[in-house]
């Protein structure tokens, strides 16, 4: 199994990326600077950050200390906004108390005032962010939450006494109502101190003792895209607070689409076109960084070193190694040089046949998974489809299922990857067949490997996506897929042939799957069946008959007649398989057939009015009409 966590071990390269970042902060020199990293979910975000910390440390030119805020581990527990003051203030109190034996009295003092000034803050704080917005710009911006009806009057851009009144009777009403987190002695000193000078000194005093320390603060927000809107806004909201201080260096993990939406949403009171949403971010984020996408080489390479990572008889030592080795490659893949099975074996002085075939298998997988709409070389999706993939091993393993894992592997692709309905006919095929074949894929395997004689595929199988794993190795139509989709029925069900049918039934679907032409003999045993067996039988036999291509006179239409003069139900089922019978399918020499009986008259003639019918088949209708 491997763990869905973030990690230090880099395994696409993407170590660079975090030293162009590192190199911005220490380039900055104690100038204030803020980094978006970005990407959708699951890219690895939290890993880029990590191995940016990772970077920053290692280096001797900079003196940096961190702060690591999750936003998403407060809601509901406290306030983001006041979590994040605290966090960083008691970060640079522990720094100042570590070095109280250097620092000057004054600038001890400054410090341990810090908490302080926070608690005082977290005071105005209940007053409601349109204060907060107030109190830190001098003005009041449209990305106010819940002090805007207070301040709906400073949107119109047309400040009044009576808009500002409003303002100060909250933040009144906030101090009166925080006053139980303070100390009694310090509530003259709070009622007079006004919200914006109280937040001035806090950012003094704050960059002032990061000055004394001699340090660069580096707070790294993380998961902010889990939050729900409130605490997202909140969270932003507070680092204005600390934004554009000197010796402060903001990294922000997020994916932006989901705070865009977070912005829209929190602030659903105020119209915000896309304009106004890209300036709030702009103001906020001077550097964005984004995750890069996995191509092909990377999720090749991945799925390799996870291979790798999980060969036991391996040291850490030797899988270091290959790991160097590998980053390195990929670093070169636009000279043309590729990370495969052949150069990672290299790297081994004897790699062990089952991480070989492994190998092997990354390579025939990693096309599919890179443009898979539902993976697109996700690494959190594709390490969840790994373990799947143990799972059901372990699985077949443990119940003594024979089961090749190529076949689990493409069978898995299939379930997570490929179209529902085509999945669907998949597994009743495996389902209604004597013998576990998937009968039906043989000629949509012979196309997608380039069979000319075989039938074009049609819709969905002749998508990029289906093309592809119908041509994946192995091919499927003759192999017994029960014991595979055994080990996999946590999301599907195991329906044999045999269920809910009579022993008489089921001599009776045997007689009628083996039939070559009429046989009275044949429809006289389904007589004897009640009608309700005869509706599953219709039902069995039509899903044989969906896997037919071509409609002159296969050996399926027998059973099909049979059942169709035996009962109304199974008639009313069969006249309706014909209905979506493509087009394309219908030859001329079915129309003798069906012109003998009721039930076909009916079928010819929903054929007759489709304007695509094939003219052989049309004309062949139209002389069975004339002669009558």
């Amino acid at each position: 199994m491997w763990s869905d966590n973030e990690t230090l071990r880099d395994l696409v390269n993407f170590s660079h990326v975090a030293e162009i970042a590192a190199e911005r902060i220490v380039g900055a020199k104690g100038e204030p600077l803020s980094l978006g990293i970005s990407g959708d979910w699951g890219v690895g975000k939290s890993s880029m950050m990590k191995l940016l910390r990772t970077s920053l440390e290692e280096r001797d030119d900079v003196n940096i200390r961190f702060v690591e805020f999750n936003a998403w581990l407060y809601q509901n527990y406290d306030d983001a906004r006041a979590a994040l003051m605290e966090t960083i203030t008691a970060a640079v109190v522990d720094q100042a108390l570590a070095k109280k034996a250097t620092l000057g009295e004054k600038a001890l003092k400054r410090a341990a005032s810090l908490l302080g000034r926070v608690k005082k803050l977290r005071v105005l704080g209940i007053a409601g962010s349109a204060l907060f917005d107030y109190a830190t710009q001098g003005s009041v911006t449209p990305f106010v939450a819940s002090g805007i009806s207070a301040v709906s009057g400073l949107l119109d851009g047309d400040v009044t006494g009576e808009d500002l009144r409003k303002v100060k009777e909250l933040a009144a009403d906030g101090i009166q109502n925080g006053k139980e987190l303070i100390k009694e002695g310090d509530e003259a000193e709070v009622g007079a101190e006004t919200p914006r000078k109280a937040i001035q000194a806090f950012r003094d005093d704050l960059e002032a003792t990061l000055a004394d320390l001699d340090i660069t603060l580096v707070v790294m927000i993380d998961d902010l895209d889990r939050c729900l809107p409130k605490t997202a806004i909140a969270t932003l909201e507070a680092m204005r607070l600390f934004l554009f201080l000197k010796h402060t260096a903001f990294v922000i993990a997020a994916d932006e689409r989901m705070i865009r939406q977070a912005v829209r949403s929190h602030f659903e009171e105020v119209a915000l076109n896309d304009d106004l949403v890209t300036n709030y971010f702009d103001k906020l984020i001077q550097l964005p960084i984004r995750v890069p996408p996995l191509g092909t080489h990377e999720v090749r390479a991945y799925l390799m070193m996870l291979f790798v990572d999980a060969e036991a008889s391996f040291e850490l030592e030797q899988k270091e190694e290959i790991r160097i080795a590998v980053c390195r490659r990929l670093g070169r893949t636009w000279k043309g040089e590729r990370v495969d099975k052949s150069f990672v074996s290299g790297l081994m002085q004897n790699c062990p046949p089952g991480l070989l075939n492994r190998l092997s298998l990354a390579e025939r997988i990693a096309p599919l998974l890179t443009t898979s709409p539902n993976i697109q070389g996700n690494p959190r999706l594709i390490k969840r489809f790994l373990n799947t993939l143990s799972l059901r091993s372990s699985m077949a393993r443990i119940q003594e299922v024979v089961v090749d894992e190529a076949v689990l592997v493409k069978l898995l692709l299939f379930e997570r990857c490929g179209d529902k309905d085509a999945y669907a006919e998949l597994l009743r095929a495996v389902n209604e067949s004597e013998n576990g074949l998937a009968e039906f894929l043989a000629d949509k395997e012979a196309s997608a490997r380039g069979d000319a004689e075989a039938p074009p595929l049609e819709k969905p199988w002749n998508d990029a996506f289906h093309q592809n794993w119908l041509a994946l190795d192995p091919p499927l139509a003759e192999k017994d897929l029960r014991g595979a989709l055994y080990v996999g029925r946590e999301s599907h069900p195991i329906i044999s042939r045999a269920d809910e049918l009579s022993s008489e039934a089921l001599e009776t679907l045997d007689m009628l799957l083996r039939m070559t032409s009429a046989s009275a003999t044949v429809d006289a045993e389904v007589a004897r069946l009640t009608n309700q067996e005869i509706g599953r039988l219709a039902d069995k036999v039509i899903a044989k008959a969906r896997q037919e291509t071509s409609w002159g006179v296969p050996k399926i239409l027998n059973a099909l007649q049979s059942l169709a003069g035996a009962s109304p139900s199974a008639e009313a089922s069969i006249i309706a398989f014909f209905s979506e019978v493509p087009s394309s399918q219908v030859k001329a020499s079915i129309v003798p057939r069906l012109s003998q009986v009721e039930w076909g008259k009916r079928v010819l003639a929903e054929f007759l009015t489709r304007p695509d019918l094939p003219t052989p088949a049309k004309n062949a209708i139209g002389k069975v009409g004339k002669s009558k």
